[in-house]
């Protein structure tokens, strides 16, 4: 997911939603009508360097949907940290847009509150078919064997971006492929009143990102095999306390970084304040802030040791933004012929080369503006070595109620705690505690 959000929305509400299926509504034949064919209103997601941004991206195409076909969208960019609460408020209502993204990891757990339109073969014969989409992508559009909540928009996944100048300064020749490179390199890094490396302590979804990644790399999955939860293994509890111990421990994150929520991490990469971030395709962001392409580097996400992959090597979740419709529509039709029109190879193209994102589209995808150094290594990344976040109707909790012990974790650290392992374990007990028993 894109500008990794944070997803603050309290356990109760999210209970209340996923158990409220009927209250997301729809039409009594469950999809929607063509009550109001002329319109649409779309919430799109944050994902350029402001909402300005995005209008600017976005408007002109909605101009050219409309020229198209006469139906005028009416368009609403929404930050990440009020699109979740935004979304489910209108589930339960009944009361939403006719067209919205989603972040990909919420998929299943707004599939199961029943609000959004299923995709099912006919829906997806109408945008063009299924098999148009990148199979990593389609993996993150809600629970297997249940038709998808959401069509694949953009594609990203998570490298380390490293700052050349910063790095040649301190003689250090390439970045860091290991935890523990990363972690000697940081020390040479962290001097002079820049540090390292940045993180967004305070952003629940993005504390999540890499928390799972991490659990891959000890053999957690923070949910069993039948969906129950279990954030308090031991390779679960490892994840957790190695990544706050880049602060707690190593010293190579800054303590203000406890705090970030709001992409505070890019704007100190972009002003030579940090020398490396994890982040989702960042490159249109850098650009925004006047930091120079022959600047940065970009290199694979790390691992515990080895080389990236599958399984105990995975570096990365899979990334994206979902598009998905909310079944009580008044304009099922065009909101169907909008749907096609933004996952359309045109379209992709203009749109993932503004945002520095990967086309979930195959055909669009073979575009040379998305065989960059800087592309090549996230699409390697999405073909060999992410994982989709697990495909629960409980996702969207987890984010809030382990993104939030994390971000305790890390306000810990900044204020100089120490973090310990049964510190660690309780937060993650008192986490579990909040979701709900199956």
């Amino acid at each position: 997911m894109r500008r990794t959000r944070a997803a603050a929305v309290g356990a109760v509400t999210l209970s209340l939603v996923l158990s409220a299926a009927a209250c997301g509504g729809g039409t009594s034949g469950g999809a929607g009508s063509n009550e109001n064919p002329k319109t649409l209103t779309y919430w799109a997601s944050n994902q350029g360097a402001s909402i300005e941004v995005d209008k600017k991206v976005l408007q002109p195409e909605l101009d050219k949907f409309e020229k198209q076909t006469g139906i005028k969208v009416k368009l609403e960019v929404v930050p990440w940290n009020d699109l979740l609460n935004r979304i489910l408020t209108a589930t339960t209502s009944g009361q939403g847009p006719d067209v919205l993204n989603i972040g990909n990891t919420w998929s299943a757990s707004l599939q199961s509150s029943g609000a959004l339109l299923p995709w099912d073969a006919k829906n997806f014969e109408k945008i063009g078919g299924k098999d148009r989409f990148v199979a990593s992508a389609l993996d993150s559009t809600g629970v297997q064997g249940q038709d998808p909540a959401g069509v694949p928009l953009y594609s990203m996944a998570y490298a380390l971006y490293y700052n050349k100048k910063m790095f040649a300064d301190a003689g250090i020749a390439k970045p860091p492929a290991t935890w523990d490179e990363l972690v000697a390199t940081g020390k040479k890094l962290s001097k002079d009143g820049k540090s390292a490396i940045g993180v967004e302590g305070s952003n629940l979804a993005n504390n999540i990102h890499q928390v799972f990644v991490l659990g891959k790399q000890h053999g957690a999955d923070f949910f069993t095999p039948d969906g129950k939860a279990d954030f308090t293994s031991d390779g679960a509890v490892a994840a957790v306390e190695q990544y706050v111990d880049l602060m707690a421990e190593h010293k190579i994150v800054a303590p203000g970084n406890a705090e970030y929520a709001q992409n505070q991490s890019l704007g100190d990469f972009s002003n030579d304040k940090t020398a490396m971030v994890l982040w989702q395709t960042a490159s249109a962001t850098f650009a925004s802030q006047g930091m120079k392409e022959d600047e940065w580097g970009v290199a694979p996400a790390p691992v515990q040791s080895g080389a990236p992959g599958q399984g105990k090597s995975t570096n990365s979740m899979v990334a994206g933004i979902n598009m998905a419709v909310f079944k009580n529509t008044k304009n099922i039709d065009g909101a169907m012929k909008f749907v096609k029109f933004m996952t359309g190879d045109e379209e992709q193209k203009i749109l993932n080369k503004a945002y520095g994102s990967i086309p979930p589209v195959s055909s669009a995808q073979q575009d040379p503006a998305f065989n960059t150094p800087a592309l090549a290594v996230l699409r390697e990344t999405l073909a060999t070595s992410a994982a989709a976040l697990p495909q629960v109707p409980e996702e969207s909790q987890f984010e809030t109620v382990v993104g939030t012990a994390v971000k305790e974790l890390f306000a810990e650290a900044a204020a100089g705690r120490e973090v310990t392992t049964e510190s660690v374990r309780a937060k993650l007990e008192k986490a579990q505690q909040q979701m709900p028993k199956k």
